[in-house]
């Protein structure tokens, strides 16, 4: 492979890495926000995700949305957490 083949491969998984990045928090913002998206994510992520998205992708990545997605709900669930325990130690 020459160093241009080479860049432009890069480039490319690079776009993807974007891509999935952007599904992750689209999804997100939607679970979070509309309670039946939400309820199909729980129980049909595939069907959720492709909903949300609008478009059919490989099975290997909406699994990585699918486990993107699910990482980044606890992340959050876990700040709002230690936020309402701050908020509890803080008004004494």
């Amino acid at each position: 492979m020459t160093n241009k083949e080479y860049k432009k491969q890069a480039k490319v998984m690079e776009e993807q890495v974007m891509d999935i990045k952007g599904h992750i928090n689209k999804i997100v913002e939607e679970v979070s926000k509309n309670p039946n998206i939400k309820e199909q994510f729980e129980k049909e992520p595939v069907k959720a995700v492709e909903k949300v998205i609008g478009i059919d992708l490989p099975d290997d990545v909406v699994t990585k949305i699918i486990e993107g997605v699910k990482a980044k709900l606890k992340v959050d669930s876990v700040s709002k957490a230690a936020d309402s325990l701050k908020g509890i130690f803080s008004n004494k």
